[in-house]
């Protein structure tokens, strides 16, 4: 491997590591919030069960995550904690951004792949999945992953089975990752690849979809999990888009979505093949474009679920500002060839010091003799007489006397004689040479010019350095081979791009740090059971009865068991490892009428939406439930945390036997 190759090599592990390590970095800040909400809580719950009593429950609820509980049941046999649990989420972040930079890295180039790696990083939609325990981040991975295996497919004309594989699992890990084969197929029409190409994906398409069948089949009969999900609307979209592109800081979204709208540049057209704009788009559109319109018909959107969609926007943002880069880029090399022209390539009349500006040069036949320095040339016939000025550049013709200069460099045709010089010409590209060549005809001698560009002759000391076009307007140093000059250019740029997107990312990491920072509060999650489970722990005494309203709020002592160790669950007929179920299966109504009949005081863990009438309730168990509590009961105490209610209902006889003491006014003071 040559050296040039382990420099690519190296710089190409730069772009990938760099995006992963701040993601990481990113995920850990604030892993440990204290408390699940209730997603995490299941998943937390589930995994800890035996590998059976998880089978069992996937026949009746959650099979569409059966191989990410799998999963966390090995993960959380290490160490059954919260952090723990989010572990393979910052994880598989990580990835994501690695492999968002491998994609910008291949399509474009590797500082592209770093942009569009950081990009994805610190957007705060991948950061918030990045800390759930919760299979979404794996999922964005592994279709990350298929991506990139499907971009080496298409162009290099690899085999099909890895890119199978790895979408297959990443199916298995949420079904709804097969509308990355929607995203595939838009991109190779817009791509117009070869038809083995078509041929070989479309292998691997039906293959995924027919190892994803049996899922499908067993979820569709779960899909009353999905009862609580609306219509998408015209918002719901906005907000994705936003969320794509930056988040909530203005500044942010507006750059992105500019770049992006610029990135979009060689979409359609004649040229065909597998461009970032045409990977991109589509897989950052297609899926949530596609499950948004079936949800007109059965709702089945949460921006969750298209959580790896999130990987093409930062891929179009990086391919707009490559294109900025490089319309500066060309503008920077217009203006300095420009001024290279206008500086470094002049020429002076002989006498006069070098580097004292271009001026033109003057020609004279025989006989005649250049005006002064600020005349124009005068071109004589024999025989008439010419202005003289004090240095002339001549011409001679055969047989005529040339002044000849101390040190000339002579070039002659064929067959003709050259003066002698007293010095071999020997011509180095060592910047703006003291003197220049003229070229005599046959039997002439060369004068020398001062500031000749790019040649000096043996013995001469160099000039200043010279400003060449192609250079991009940096001047050479006068010794420095060229290739190395060359060199120090491509370096020179680089740090300036380097330094440009260093700064320009982190103002983009300062405007989203407020977003950040606020994302690790525990308040931004739907709920927060760790702060239900401290109040519980604090107002519930052991032997004491609860009721859980609804029967989901059960999730905080089944993710919380020590806060409610000794507890009476006076609904609970059989627990949910035992019965298949997520919370366990409920005793009748008669039976719970018959609990509670002999209770003066019972603590209900519950919705407050629910307890206070603004929720109607989701079955006839909680119907029963709350007919219970409000024929026999009446609310005493009250303590609401991380979007639960910890209420204390007492009876109402007890209630009107020992009433509450009334306050006593004070005694009035003497005067």
């Amino acid at each position: 491997m040559g050296v040039g190759s382990q420099g690519k090599e190296q710089v190409h592990g730069v772009a990938l590591a760099v995006p992963a390590l701040v993601m990481g970095a990113l995920g850990l800040w604030g892993l440990d919030r204290g408390g699940m909400w209730r997603d995490e809580a299941v998943t937390f719950q589930v995994a800890r069960r035996t590998v059976p009593q998880i089978w069992r429950l996937l026949h009746g609820v959650d099979a569409v995550h059966g191989l990410y509980y799998l999963l966390m049941h090995a993960v959380l046999a290490v160490h059954p904690g919260e952090v723990v649990l989010r572990l393979p989420s910052v994880g598989a972040a990580a990835v994501t951004a690695a492999l968002v930079a491998a994609l910008g890295t291949r399509l474009l180039r590797p500082r592209a792949g770093l942009v569009a790696g950081l990009l994805y990083a610190i957007t705060p939609m991948a950061g918030h999945y990045a800390q759930e325990g919760r299979s979404y981040a794996l999922v964005a991975a592994g279709a990350t992953a298929a991506t990139l295996l499907f971009v080496r497919a298409v162009r290099d004309g690899g085999r099909w089975r890895a890119y199978c594989v790895v979408l297959g699992v990443t199916c298995w890990l949420h079904e709804f990752a097969v509308l990355v084969l929607l995203a595939h197929a838009v991109s190779l029409a817009l791509a117009r690849p070869a038809a083995r190409v078509w041929r070989g994906w479309g292998c691997a398409a039906a293959a995924v979809s027919a190892a994803l069948l049996p899922m499908a089949l067993v979820s569709r009969a779960q899909s009353a999990q999905l009862a609580w999900l609306r219509q998408p609307t015209p918002a719901t979209a906005r907000n994705l888009l936003r969320a794509f592109l930056g988040g909530p800081a203005p500044a942010v979204y507006w750059t992105c979505l500019t770049l992006a709208v610029l990135g979009l540049a060689g979409l359609v057209g004649l040229r065909t093949g597998l461009t970032c704009a045409r990977l991109a788009l589509p897989l950052a559109v297609v899926p949530p474009a596609t499950l948004m319109l079936v949800s007109r018909l059965t709702p089945l959107y949460v921006d969750r679920y298209v959580l790896y969609a999130l990987s093409g926007a930062p891929l179009l943002v990086a391919a707009g500002a490559e294109r900025v880069a490089a319309a500066l880029g060309r503008m920077g090399c217009a203006l300095s060839r420009r001024s290279a022209l206008l500086r470094a390539w002049g020429f002076t009349r002989p006498g006069e010091a070098a580097g004292a500006g271009p001026q033109p040069l003057e020609f004279t036949r025989r006989g005649e003799r250049t005006v002064a320095a600020q005349q124009p040339l005068e071109f004589t016939r024999p025989g008439e007489a010419a202005a003289i000025p004090p240095r002339a550049l001549g011409f001679t013709r055969p047989g005529e006397v040339a002044e000849v200069p101390s040190r000339a460099i002579e070039f002659t045709r064929t067959g003709e004689a050259a003066a002698v010089s007293p010095q071999v010409p020997r011509f180095t590209r060592t910047g703006v040479s003291p003197q220049a060549l003229r070229f005599p005809r046959s039997g002439e001698t060369a004068a020398v010019l001062p500031q000749a560009p790019g040649f000096t002759p043996p013995g001469e000391p160099p000039a200043a350095p010279r400003t060449a076009p192609h250079d991009g307007g940096v001047p050479s140093s006068p010794g420095v081979p060229r290739s190395r000059h060359r060199r120090r250019v491509r370096l020179a740029r680089t740090g300036a791009s380097a330094l440009a997107v260093a700064l320009g990312l982190g103002l983009a990491l300062v405007c989203q740090l407020p977003g950040l920072r606020a994302d690790r509060d525990p308040a931004r999650r739907p709920d927060d059971l760790g702060a239900v489970s401290r109040v519980a722990a604090r107002e519930v005494g052991p032997g004491e009865a609860v009721l859980f309203l609804p029967e989901r709020m059960r999730n905080v002592a089944l993710a919380y068991p020590g806060a409610f160790r000794g507890v009476r669950d006076v609904a609970l007929a059989e627990p949910g490892d035992r019965s298949g179920t997520l919370y366990g299966r409920e005793a009748g109504a008669e039976v719970l009428r018959r609990r509670v009949a002999g209770l003066g005081r019972v603590w209900v863990v519950g919705d407050p939406a629910l307890l206070d009438g603004r929720r109607r309730p989701a079955g006839p168990a909680e119907r029963v439930e709350l007919d219970v509590l409000a024929q026999g009961f009446a609310p005493r105490e009250e303590s609401a945390r991380g979007g639960a209610t910890v209420r204390l209902y007492v009876r109402r006889a007890r209630v009107s036997r020992s009433p509450a003491p009334r306050a006593v006014p004070p005694r009035p003071g003497r005067r």
